[in-house]
């Protein structure tokens, strides 16, 4: 129901729908896929798919409800939380992996360069060492209980956004990060976001790569948390801005 009421509150771009696909069997609902719609630019439209699901007896159609709600050309998709059993189906679908796993970063002990970082306020004034779309994003991410912080170095600032994940068996606490400007930069930003971090009480940050990143202290889990794009535009590694995870709940 938390996801519905998100859903409620969103505008979906023109022509596409605000919740997403259902499976009707004589007015009961037997199949669901969640969509949660973006406009990332102009040209670029971003659909996450969530909670794709069948009931047992109607299994044989979920594939016919997945078409169905891939059927707009101009969209890419994207499927941040697949289940292993899942992987040759989607990628039967034309899918393709962007993300093979994820790295369990200790910031604080990477090697890199010096800056000085700050909490984001989402009550100032607007920065403008940040665009629009930046500036509304860390506000809406901030109100839903993810860490903005900014980095300024030479007078630029580089906007960082995390969200509390569970790790090892769901039991370890950390952080995920959910947004930068590029990978490279939170290479370049590891130590000083990690004393940041630390004294926010979070010593480890779990990050989205295609192999283990050099310049960070850490360990990489290949299959862990791959994800998947099918589209004109797949989205680049460090942006899971508006995803499930943030606006449905992790």
């Amino acid at each position: 129901m938390r996801a519905f009421d998100t859903l409620m509150q969103r505008e979906a771009p023109e022509g596409l729908p605000r919740y997403g696909y259902l499976l009707d069997l004589d007015g009961a609902p037997v199949g669901v896929i969640l969509m949660i719609f973006r406009v990332v630019e102009e040209d670029d439209i971003r659909c996450n798919i969530s909670s794709w699901y069948a009931d047992s007896a109607y299994r044989g159609y979920a594939s016919l409800l997945i078409a169905a709600a891939l059927r707009h050309k101009n969209v890419t998709y994207v499927n941040i939380s697949p289940a292993p059993h899942t992987w040759s189906v989607i990628e039967a679908q034309g899918f393709r992996r962007y993300c093979n796993g994820q790295m369990l970063t200790a910031p604080i002990l990477s090697p890199s360069e010096d800056a000085r970082v700050e909490a984001f306020d989402p009550g100032a004034a607007a920065r403008p060492a940040l665009t629009h779309s930046e500036q509304q994003m860390m506000i809406d991410h901030v109100a839903r209980g993810c860490i903005g912080l900014l980095v300024h170095q030479n007078d630029r600032a580089h906007p960082f956004l995390f969200f509390p994940r569970r790790f090892l068996w769901n039991k370890a606490p950390v952080l995920q990060l959910a947004y930068c400007r590029s990978l490279d930069d939170y290479v370049r930003f590891a130590r000083p976001l990690g004393r940041a971090l630390l004294a926010r009480g979070h010593l480890f940050v779990i990050v989205d790569a295609v192999e283990k990143i050099d310049g960070l202290k850490g360990v990489f889990f290949r299959d862990r948390g791959p994800k998947y794009a099918k589209g004109p535009r797949p989205p680049r590694i460090g942006d899971l801005s508006y995803c499930e995870n943030i606006l449905f709940g992790a």
